[in-house]
């Protein structure tokens, strides 16, 4: 049994929650926020929780469990990662893990010198979907293109269109559409292709400093990668790739449910799997399954998949001119 603290009471560590509960080897004993209050609030709603913190340090030196889930704001999740896993505790983080490649770096060399685990929690190379895409990859014949869009609406851009200017469109906490949107489309390139050879990139920056919908190019020895991603807009394309004998078309990149290949001939597959509706719930098992089985990382959100996915968001985020105080 891996015993989880847990930093970040939000709504979207309520849901890896709710979908740890079905992971076997899961259990949840303590919550770190900055108020007592947050705190007893986030503590109520699951009654497993009996340990609570408010200091930091406290709840990293803690002996009442074995692993952290981060899902603070991105800025923070280098400095608290490092200081759990200077304590001995695995370490499952939000993605993006961090800010940038320097404390990504730092980070690994951390959690080796400790022999903890760090894993970037990203569901979407994780779920059966996303092995049914590799598994079948082969059938297509030479793969010239793939393409991932995700666009979506966020909830918070119409308070940023009254002047009300909330995290996920501040600087200060290393967000924007590309670290929260189009890692979602850059990762699985990554897990799937490796690392390209160049990387071109454009968008719509916000007069806060970050950007608000992009596009990204990513050139291979004899294919190209093309991501659309937006917090400003919603797009409803599916995402593909491309093929000399056929394409893999899938309906969504952040969490694919439905997965066909369409032949150049003209028939079609469905080789789409049953999952489970709370996705989450596969990054969770895949973590408690390393850490279990005593492995130094996952096989799949590698360190190196991590650090290569950082590489190129970096890269574009340069070409856009996207800086955070954590690069200076």
């Amino acid at each position: 049994m891996i015993r989880f603290g847990i930093i970040g009471t939000n709504w979207i560590t309520e849901r890896l929650i709710k979908a740890a509960s079905k992971v076997e080897g899961f259990s949840l004993t303590a919550v770190y926020s900055r108020t007592n209050e947050k705190a007893e609030e986030f503590a109520a709603k699951f009654t497993s929780i009996k340990h609570i913190y408010t200091d930091l340090t406290e709840f990293a030196s803690s002996q009442e469990f074995d692993a952290v889930y981060i899902a603070s704001p991105n800025s923070l999740h280098a400095s608290q990662a490092i200081l759990c896993m200077q304590n001995g505790k695995h370490v499952l983080c939000e993605k993006p893990i961090a800010s940038n490649t320097k404390e990504i770096i730092e980070m690994v060399k951390v959690a080796n010198e400790h022999s903890v685990v760090l894993m970037e929690a990203l569901k979407v190379t994780l779920v059966p979907n996303f092995d049914t895409i590799k598994e079948n990859l082969h059938k297509i014949g030479k793969v010239r293109r793939y393409f991932a869009s995700y666009c979506q609406y966020s909830s918070r851009y119409d308070k940023y269109k009254e002047g009300i200017v909330l995290n996920a469109f501040n600087p200060a906490f290393s967000n924007g559409a590309l670290m929260d949107i189009g890692i979602y489309c850059v990762y699985p390139a990554v897990a799937l292709f490796g690392e390209p050879k160049q990387v071109q990139a454009t968008s719509y920056m916000l007069e806060s400093g970050v950007d608000g919908e992009g596009s990204i190019l990513l050139t291979y020895d004899d294919m190209d990668a093309v991501i659309m991603y937006s917090k400003i807009t919603n797009s409803y394309v599916p995402s593909e790739i491309q093929g000399e004998n056929g394409s893999i078309i899938f309906d969504k990149i952040n969490t694919p449910e439905k997965v066909k290949i369409h032949y150049k001939d003209g028939t079609v597959e469905d080789i789409s799997r049953p999952q489970d509706s709370d996705d989450m719930y596969y990054e969770v098992k895949e973590f408690v399954e390393v850490v279990t089985n005593k492995k130094d990382q996952s096989e799949v959100n590698s360190h190196q998949n991590t650090l290569i996915t950082a590489k190129i968001l970096e890269d574009s985020r340069k070409q856009i001119g996207l800086v955070y105080p954590a690069d200076k």
